[in-house]
């Protein structure tokens, strides 16, 4: 058998097997015990993390740009969140699929919040890319366009739905928040010090705002405290506060919300903790430090972040 045989041999063996690895799920992924998946369907991507945020939408998104998304009606919801997408079988309409999740979601006593389609939510992609990978890899067909918000009967559980159309078939964006308290107690002052005297600065993750907010939310509380603690018991130690966002939205919006953000922290330690105000400097950078990719949830996650960084 010639050389060149052999090769066409391999590559149709390639061809014939590629769809078989295509279509098993990511590694570690599982279908949510809440809701099973679309038959036929596999996870291309899976996320889940004992506490974050995650928004979903009340009301109409008609449009992509940043005033649509501004004016759009959503709520950011924190707990536990599972975020799955599947690929669903080519030869099925995002109509069919949608359908059938919405039945489903019916039958095991979901309440609907809000529920829509084509150009009632021509922004769709736009409002689930900062939660969703690669979510640009589906089709601008509008009239495709489904989404679906929905709580149980404890209302300690909401999901999100949305069915986006692509070349492969559908593309389901589900995410499943599980209300839950914060973890308290993840930073001491103790660590605060020792991160800030070996390496100049200490990233702090507990400190949360609002979507495009600056005021500190009270669940923030326990990490504000240990920062002032921190500071009370080393007083000779002067920081600046540093605020930091992810690469979604305009630039010039972000380091001005960064700002604000830190502004915000350094008004609060000064108020409330009576922490001088000479040892304490705002400053924000919004994108321009990241630690981790923006491409995903989790690296944008990483990347909204307040640090103290000694003078």
């Amino acid at each position: 058998m010639s050389k060149t045989n052999i090769i066409l041999q391999l590559m149709l063996l390639l061809i014939c097997i590629m769809p078989a690895f295509s279509q098993q799920d990511v590694p570690g992924s599982k279908d949510h015990p809440i809701i099973s998946r679309y038959p036929g369907s596999f996870i291309y991507h899976y996320e889940q993390k004992e506490f974050d945020e995650f928004e979903i939408l009340l009301g109409p998104i008609k449009g992509s740009s940043d005033r649509d998304m501004q004016l759009a009606k959503k709520e950011k919801l924190e707990g536990k969140i599972t975020k799955i997408q599947y690929q669903c079988p080519q030869n099925r309409s995002p109509l069919e699929v949608f359908k059938n999740y919405e039945e489903a979601l019916k039958k095991a006593g979901f309440e609907v919040i809000y529920s829509a389609r084509g150009r009632e939510i021509a922004g769709l992609r736009r409002f689930l890319y900062p939660y969703f990978w690669n979510v640009y890899a589906t089709a601008d067909d509008e009239k495709n366009f489904f989404y679906l918000s929905a709580r149980n009967k404890s209302k300690n559980i909401v999901l999100a739905l949305g069915i986006l159309p692509s070349f492969d078939g559908p593309k389901v964006f589900l995410g499943i928040v599980e209300k839950k308290e914060i973890e308290r107690g993840l930073i001491r002052a103790e660590d605060i010090y020792k991160t800030i005297k070996s390496e100049g600065k200490v990233a702090i993750y507990g400190i949360y705002f609002d979507f495009n907010k600056a005021e500190i939310k009270p669940e923030s509380k326990p990490t504000i405290e240990e920062i002032a603690r921190f500071l009370k018991e080393h007083p000779e130690i002067k920081v600046y506060v540093v605020g930091h966002t992810d690469n979604v939205g305009k630039l010039e919006y972000n380091m001005e919300l960064s700002k604000k953000r830190a502004e915000a922290v350094v008004k609060e330690l000064v108020e409330i903790y009576g922490i001088r105000q000479d040892r304490l400097k705002a400053f924000g950078v919004g994108p321009l430090a990241p630690v981790a990719p923006n491409s995903t949830e989790e690296g944008r996650a990483k990347n909204r972040r307040v640090e103290l960084v000694e003078q």
